[in-house]
């Protein structure tokens, strides 16, 4: 029998594998509108999804538990390879820690990742208006990881642990994102308390890629479990310049 650790670290897991990344276009150098960011947006993730043909990078997971945050409980280290109409594969390159951790957790979380980015369902987890609600919280610029950022707040359409009610930045002069941050609009499950989402991206090559991500739940029943991912040596195949 799975014992409540293990329930949680996996519920914390599937929530953090199902975050997107958007791409980037250029911006014009002008106040901008609602409407005018909105359609920024919709352009970068498509953008993106067309001109990134696969990529591969490094991914380091860590799992904490209770309220230490320097010794994790179960590490992995992967390749992660994806490829455009094909989804993603994973090389695990080193583990340790709890066992069941590990086979309870961190596999179910690339399993999840795999699921998700498989065509037809990928598209569900892009931030874009088909599948958020958004509105520009204001017209002024806010800084943020050293970069010019819109802000805009984002509800989901769909409820779904792979959706999130919070905020984007976005880069105010080429529109790719910077930073998520939010609340999964469903509980991966009743016996999960409320799941609170990060992610941090960085340009590679022009297109934003992930670059941190943090997922951190709490209940009474089941306690505090956070899940950390780190992304780091992207290649990226792009699609000829025309």
């Amino acid at each position: 029998m799975i014992n409540r650790t293990q329930r949680a670290v996996t519920h914390v897991a599937v929530a953090v594998a199902l975050w997107c990344q958007t791409s980037a276009v250029p911006f014009a150098q002008s106040a901008p509108d609602g409407a005018s960011v909105i359609g920024l947006v919709d352009a970068n993730v498509q953008s993106r999804y067309e001109h990134v043909l696969g990529f591969t990078d490094i991914e380091h997971y860590a799992v904490f538990r209770g309220n230490d945050e320097t010794r994790p409980a179960a590490e992995m280290t992967v390749k992660d390879t994806y490829k455009r109409g094909v989804g993603k594969t994973y090389t695990v390159l080193s583990q340790s820690g709890s066992a069941l951790i590990l086979r309870f957790g961190l596999k179910p979380l690339l399993e999840t990742e795999l699921t998700v980015n498989h065509p037809g369902n990928i598209e569900l987890s892009w931030f874009n208006s088909a599948n958020y609600d958004m509105k520009l919280k204001t017209a002024e610029v806010q800084h943020l990881d050293g970069r010019d950022c819109y802000v805009l707040d984002v509800i989901a359409k769909r409820k779904a642990p792979n959706t999130i009610n919070g905020v984007i930045w976005v880069d105010a002069h080429d529109g790719s994102t910077v930073r998520i941050d939010g609340i999964a609009s469903k509980n991966p499950s009743a016996l999960a308390g409320s799941t609170h989402l990060m992610r941090q991206y960085v340009e590679v090559n022009g297109y934003p890629m992930a670059l941190h991500a943090r997922a951190e739940s709490s209940s009474a029943l089941l306690g505090r479990s956070v899940v950390t991912i780190d992304y780091s040596q992207y290649q990226l195949d792009l699609a000829p310049a025309k």
